[in-house]
């Protein structure tokens, strides 16, 4: 005020406040409320949030906690990224026994606002006061946190997958579907092909029971019924479309086409909504997609060219259907140039953009692009094209990298090794490069 020449009467009208409440509140004769805060603070001409670390330090901690004012600041703090400030108030909260409950719900409403890091807070809190260590409330802490801690890290997303396994089965029926899905998921971008059967047979199992249960369930009571993300048929049929590419990285192409054939026939799904039809149709599309995989991976040629016309005309589809044909280039020695030479600028773009499309998430897309630029690189080393070979070698060691993914950085490190006589000086320094930061990182 000082520093602005104002009198108290003048506060009170730039931040819209009745001079008395702000006589009370600057006497210290009235509570004050983040609200109230935030007009002050405006009204000084400071961004919002600028007093915040002292609200908690000068006010709040001398306070008995009140929920009514600590969840509009957990609520601003999270907006402003205060991170610091929601640890504070949580552990002021934490200490006073009865907020888990109320923080539970905030952190949920913090995540579908998509606040991910201040909602990691929350659970993480809730997830340690929580005594029933069966309780479902814990398993779905666990839940979020699992989603919040995914990211480019691979080691990391496969520490979250396993600490978040045990409590799949403390979830409601209804949520173990999308907790189920999204593990097997995960661990089909690690290649954690025994933990994808795994997981993608339980989640077969557990949603034709509950078709099956929803089919005898009475009209009037399927109103009220826990509605899942997806149609429950969907997630039966995506768990042998999972179970389809375990029998494909494993080489066993006649059972994979058998888990194909069985998704494609959805024949006996009873509705007919406008939902329904359309995830059944994804799910023709897909089968038809895998047929050509298996057919062309099992040594029918014959299918390539069907193959590249079906993904060329979807955009989801092509780095996967790329990835497949190189695959099978190296493993038949067929030469895929003009395929090659027709998605030039498309695996170009690929560089550089990584994040998920249409129903493949962003750790699939990582992943899926690092094999593909590995068989790449196997595939012009094959042909004496070194160039072009380092080229994508490279490329596949750093997003390896960046990814933590070891297997795919030992197996770069290898083909490396297997050509370093073709390396000019400049891929050499790259490729040095790389390696120190990989050193770094394990340091």
């Amino acid at each position: 005020m000082k520093d602005h020449d104002l009198i108290l009467s003048d506060l009170a009208r730039k931040a819209e406040m009745n001079p008395g409440t702000m006589s009370s509140i600057i006497n210290g004769n009235r509570t004050l409320s983040v609200d109230q805060l935030d007009r002050i603070t405006k009204a000084m001409g400071l961004p919002v949030g600028y007093y915040y670390e002292r609200y908690v330090s000068e006010y709040l901690t001398e306070a008995n906690p009140n929920w009514r004012r600590m969840s509009p600041f957990i609520h601003n703090c999270a907006k402003l990224n205060k991170l610091d400030c929601i640890h504070d108030v949580v552990n002021l909260l934490m200490d006073k026994l009865g907020y888990s409950e109320s923080l539970f719900e905030l952190a949920e409403e913090l995540f579908h606002e998509k606040m991910y890091q201040a909602a990691t807070i929350l659970y993480e809190n809730v997830a340690v006061s929580e005594k029933k260590q069966y309780s479902e409330r814990l398993a779905m802490c666990q839940y979020r946190l699992f989603h919040t801690r995914q990211g480019d890290n691979q080691e990391k997303n496969y520490e979250a997958a396993v600490q978040f396994e045990i409590y799949v089965d403390r979830l409601d029926e209804i949520e173990q579907l999308d907790a189920l899905k999204d593990l097997a998921n995960t661990y089909r971008s690690l290649r954690k092909w025994d933990k994808v059967e795994l997981f993608a047979k339980a989640l077969g199992d557990k949603a034709k029971i509950q078709y099956n249960m929803e089919q005898q369930r009475h009209p009037s009571k399927k109103e009220n019924a826990k509605k899942p993300s997806f149609p429950l048929f969907a997630y039966w049929a995506f768990s042998h479309l999972l179970r389809d590419e375990v029998c494909e990285a494993h080489k066993d192409y006649e059972k994979a086409l058998q888990h194909t054939y069985t998704y494609a026939d959805l024949s006996w799904v009873k509705e007919t909504d406008d939902i329904t039809m359309e995830w059944k149709r994804r799910y023709e599309e897909w089968a038809e997609a895998n047929a050509y995989v298996n057919k062309l991976h099992a040594g029918e040629i014959g299918v390539l060219n069907d193959y590249v016309a079906f993904f060329s005309s979807r955009k989801e589809e092509t780095l996967p259907g790329l990835d497949n044909v190189i695959e099978a280039a190296n493993r038949f020695n067929l030469n895929v140039d003009h395929i090659l030479n027709q998605f030039q600028t498309g695996i170009l773009a690929m560089r550089d953009k990584h994040e998920g499309v249409g129903v493949y998430n962003q750790q699939f897309i990582i992943e899926r692009y690092a094999h593909f630029t590995f068989e790449l690189a196997v595939y012009y080393f094959n042909k004496n094209n070194f160039a072009d070979g380092f080229t994508f070698l490279l490329s596949c060691l750093e997003k390896s990298t960046l990814a933590n993914n070891k297997s795919y950085i030992i197996k770069c490190v290898k083909l490396y090794e297997s050509y370093l006589e073709y390396a000019s000086f400049e891929t050499k320094a790259a490729y040095r490069n790389l390696i120190n930061k990989v050193d770094e990182d394990g340091t």
